[in-house]
């Protein structure tokens, strides 16, 4: 009871340590190798189940486009390969780049690069240039890893524009062809029915419109883009 009574007339103070600075410094530092560590897991490229179904999607309809839309009409072998592996190389490339902090200036030489390409050996035509860019446009899309029915609903759409556009369904398939032409005296406007109807005879073309591009008068020939239809 006394004993009581003298705590309660002199109180004792009780110290409780506190961590010291560099206690704390460690501490943070420790706390932020923890978040490093973390966020470094994260950024594992995770080649699940959900990446192979977008993958078998995007050349799903690579595959129904060349096979059902381009080939038959422009019968194409050599540019099957360059949209095939664009495609290709572009879905990896985007799927990548999740995982990859690039900066500003890297991104933007990554992209000029593909727009400085050129074929010099042979020029690609405003249709095969279209194709070229859906495959491209399909990779990117199909790299982002969208819902699945979202994804199949995009598809569905490009291959639907693709067919009716260019399925023969609304619009005939009209090709070109350029012709170097000698008999310089039909190109007058005034031999417009002579000059048709002897182009169709020597190409055997169903010709249905022309235009006259560069004349040669020192040759005496004629460049001639011919359009028919197949």
């Amino acid at each position: 009871m006394v004993f009581l009574l003298l705590l309660l007339a002199f109180p004792v103070k009780v110290c409780i340590p506190q961590q010291t600075d560099s206690e704390t410094i460690f501490q943070e530092e420790t706390d932020t190798k923890d978040k490093k560590e973390k966020k470094k897991d994260a950024k594992i490229l995770e080649m699940n189940e959900k990446f192979l179904l977008s993958l078998g999607i995007n050349l799903l309809s690579v595959a129904v486009i060349i096979m059902f839309i381009y080939y038959p009409n422009y019968r194409k072998l050599d540019y099957i390969f360059t949209f095939v592996i664009f495609n290709l190389v572009i879905f990896l490339l985007t799927f990548v780049l999740k995982y990859v902090k690039l900066s500003v200036g890297a991104a933007f030489g990554l992209f000029a690069v593909f727009s400085m390409l050129r074929y010099r050996t042979q020029g690609l035509s405003i249709k095969d240039l279209t194709y070229l860019f859906i495959f491209i446009a399909m990779g990117v899309i199909s790299a982002i890893q969208l819902e699945y029915y979202q994804l199949a609903i995009i598809h569905v759409i490009i291959l639907g524009g693709t067919f009716i556009l260019d399925g023969r369904v609304i619009l005939k398939n009209e090709l070109i062809r350029n012709v170097e032409y000698e008999n310089i005296e039909l190109i007058k406007p005034a031999n417009h029915d002579a000059l048709m109807e002897d182009l169709r005879n020597r190409t055997g073309l169903n010709i249905h419109r022309i235009v006259i591009g560069k004349i040669d008068f020192l040759k005496d020939s004629a460049r001639i883009k011919v359009y028919y239809y197949d």
